[in-house]
Order: C-alpha cells, then structure tokens, then sequence
C-alpha cells in the first residue's frame, strides 16, 4: 500500500479510544510514574504517529521497544504454560491487579505489531535511533535520580520502582555486582548499541524510505538558447 495513503480514521478513533481509558486507568492503580516506562511512552508516541501520520513518532518507538516486547511475548506465552523465560509477564497472572488493568497491559502484545505496520506504511525515520537514544537517556537518569529503587513499599506493592531497569533486573533488590553508577553508564551504553542501533539497522533495511535522485538535466536545456535557433 502506498505510504502516501491516509491512515484509516477508525484506526486513529480506536487507538485513541484505548488510550483515553488506558491513562485514566493506569494512573488510578499505578500511579502517574509508570508512564516513565519505555513502553508507556511509546503508546503517546505511537498516538502522535497515527494522527500526523510522521515516520519519525513510529520509528522512535520501534527502535526503543521492538526487541523487548518480543521477548515480553515469548515471556507472556511461557508464563502461560509454567515455564517463564524472563519473568517479565508475572503481572500479568498477579491476581491483585484488577483483571481489566491487565487486560489493557496486553497491548505490550499487539502495540509492536502495530508499530511494525506503522513503519511499513509510514516508511523508516533514520532519525529514530538518535531521537530514541536521547529520549531513553532522559528517562533512565530520570529513573535512576528521581524514582525509587526496588523493592516497592509494602503499603503501596503496585508502585513503579526501577523503572526501566536502571537498579538491575529484579524487582526485589537492586542489582549488587558493580556500584550502582557503574551500572547506570553500562545501561547508557548497552542499550543503544546492543538493542537500539541493531533494531535501527533491521528497520532501516526492510523499511527505509529511499533518497530521491534528482532528476537529470538535460544539457540542451540547461543553456539559454535564443528562440529560433534551436538546433
């Protein structure tokens, strides 16, 4: 289909539609902090790209969340089956989370299908690595500085702690194998160069829009020859 083609409205409505009860709802039971996560602000981003129909608002999160949201779907599927890969579905089979918030946290499921859509249709934003690493930066540091570390308090056991993982990957304690500055530059690097820039690459590959040549100029018509000469 060609990427000059509008996006459907219903797509635009219905993906709005999701987002104006995802917020509401992810506020009331998480709070306002869980949209620091990576793939929390790849949904408003994702939200800009089918309004404005911009390469670049579906590339950023591609970039960013491609890589581990496929492994949040291997995960959700080996949790469904007892043999969790990664534990990063656990929440998803936690009955003290409401059924229906969990049930909107499905969209780690579909939302990168969506975006690899988007991408086709929109055609890859080679700016998206640079714009995304940036972005990601600001949110770690974010993390890292201002938010809490694991584990979350017991009298508040939904609230979002290490988000993003810059405290290490457990969700019971931080990470205790380096100090924990030393983790946090590791992250700033690994991140880009390990997850970003291959998933840049790949992008770039199947869906990045071809710079148009100029058209060449014929030299009989590049002089100005008097009317009436003309060979």
């Amino acid at each position: 289909m060609p990427a000059d083609t509008p996006l459907p409205l219903w797509l635009k409505l219905a993906y709005s539609a999701f987002v104006c009860v995802l917020v509401p709802v992810y506020w009331r039971d998480y709070g306002p902090t869980n949209f620091l996560y990576f793939c929390d602000v790849a949904v408003f981003f994702t939200l800009a790209a089918v309004w404005t129909e911009k390469g670049l608002w579906a590339s950023m999160p591609a970039v960013g969340i491609l890589a581990p949201q496929s492994l949040w779907i291997v995960d959700f599927f080996g949790q469904s089956v007892g043999l969790p890969v990664a534990g990063l579905t656990e929440y998803m089979f936690d009955e003290k989370i409401p059924l229906f918030t969990r049930g909107l946290s499905f969209f780690h499921f579909w939302l990168p299908i969506l975006l690899v859509w988007l991408v086709w249709r929109l055609r890859y934003d080679r700016r998206a690595f640079a714009a995304w690493t940036v972005t990601a930066w600001a949110l770690m540091l974010v993390g890292f500085f201002l938010m809490p570390p694991p584990p979350a308090p017991p009298d508040n056991p939904n609230l979002p702690v290490n988000i993003n993982y810059v405290f290490g990957f457990g969700s019971e304690k931080p990470q205790e194998w380096m100090p924990p500055l030393a983790y946090l530059g590791l992250m700033l690097v690994a991140l880009p160069v390990l997850i970003f820039l291959p998933t840049h690459w790949v992008l770039g590959k199947l869906f990045g829009q071809c710079s148009p040549v100029a058209p060449r100029q014929d030299s009989r018509t590049s002089l100005d020859i008097p009317r009436g000469l003309e060979g």
